[in-house]
């Protein structure tokens, strides 16, 4: 294998210097089950774990390497096996906040350069879902782009296409039938030599479909869509890079039933590029955009230049971002204080000693 062709660069390059003179290899994860690895590297595939340094100084789970990492790792080339010793730093990746009440960051996949966010024109099709993977591509910096599966299945595509439009400004649309291999070909101008792409979206989509099309066989195991509750089962349990014919490589995510979001204001500011822009020509700063006079919302609203719909989910994850951004705030303090209360046990400690 070449590094280039697995997406190597000056970036992690210039990272990777002192870990060189180190006599460490530069490997990216394909696969991650609970912290055994699979990684490729210019000498082959290897089963990896990470070391007990690494694991010890690790202060989350984010801090782990995760697919489409770049890690630093001392190969056993006649036991296919190694050794993790370090994580690069990320050129970007994709993040969401964890299920539940935990204020954690999950890492999708990293150092993408492409996100496709993947929509079935059947019953899963979701205006708001989009809206959501939008806001976490733009955030990490991931070229996003709606691919629409099932054209087959949907009498009004360009219906939906014309949707997506008013919620994606200027992001890329394609309408496919992976199931006839009908539209998949656009996507390989995406997947050239050392490119990765991560594929998103709901149970059910067509992700593995889109896969096994790419590929030219069946790698990825299909189930079909419940009929009665028109969603689709997990059939991609675990994340993981696939290599491509065209050298380059996408990374097959399991559905997301939560897509709660992580990160700064950037994302989302992109995403409701449309309603940032008006909110500036409200007549009061900290217009509310509810009842006040000269608010240019709700005068959008009275027009219908502006969706309801779009506007309320505008609100709904303004309010998750501050929500969130406070909750990170806690948890940062509480860091603290521990720390310098550990440090205060450690002084009071030593005095006794000296």
């Amino acid at each position: 294998m070449n590094l280039k062709d697995l997406g190597w660069n000056s970036f992690f390059q210039d990272y990777f210097r002192t870990y060189s003179e180190e006599g460490l290899s530069p490997v990216r994860v394909a696969n991650e089950q609970k912290l055994l690895y699979l990684v490729y590297s210019e000498y082959g595939e290897f089963r990896a774990v990470v070391s007990g340094k690494f694991r010890h100084s690790s202060s989350s789970k984010s801090a782990f390497p995760k697919v489409g990492d770049w890690v630093a790792a001392s190969l056993r080339p006649h036991e296919g096996r190694a050794t993790i010793h370090a994580l690069l730093p990320r050129r970007n990746g994709f993040s969401r906040k964890v299920a539940g009440e935990t204020t954690e960051e999950q890492v999708v996949a990293a150092n993408i350069d492409t996100a496709f966010i993947v929509s079935g024109l059947d019953a899963d099709f979701s205006l708001r879902r989009i809206e959501r993977y939008l806001t976490l591509a733009w955030d990490r910096g991931v070229n996003p782009v709606v691919v629409l599966n099932k054209t087959d299945l949907c009498p009004q595509v360009e219906k939906h296409v014309e949707e997506i439009e008013s919620v994606a400004l200027g992001v890329s649309i394609h309408p496919m039938s992976a199931k006839k291999g009908e539209g998949l070909n656009i996507l390989w101008r995406y997947l050239g030599r050392g490119k990765t792409a991560s594929l998103l979206g709901s149970s059910g989509v067509g992700k593995s479909t889109i896969i096994n099309s790419l590929l030219g066989r069946e790698r990825q195991r299909v189930s079909s869509v419940r009929k009665i509750e028109n969603r689709g089962r997990h059939t991609t349990s675990n994340r993981e890079l696939i290599i491509l014919s065209s050298g380059g490589m996408i990374v097959d995510n399991p559905g997301m039933r939560e897509i709660q979001v992580w990160g700064e204001r950037s994302g989302f500011q992109t995403t409701f590029k449309d309603i940032e822009e008006l909110t500036l020509r409200c007549r009061f700063r900290d217009c509310s955009h509810q009842s006040e006079p000269g608010c240019a919302v709700q005068e959008a609203l009275r027009k219908g230049t502006l969706e309801s719909k779009r506007f309320q989910s505008y609100l709904k994850l303004k309010k998750e971002l501050r929500y969130l951004a406070t909750r990170k705030d806690q948890k940062a303090r509480r860091a603290e204080e521990e720390k310098w209360k550990k440090i205060s046990q450690w002084s009071r400690k030593m005095k006794k000693y000296q």
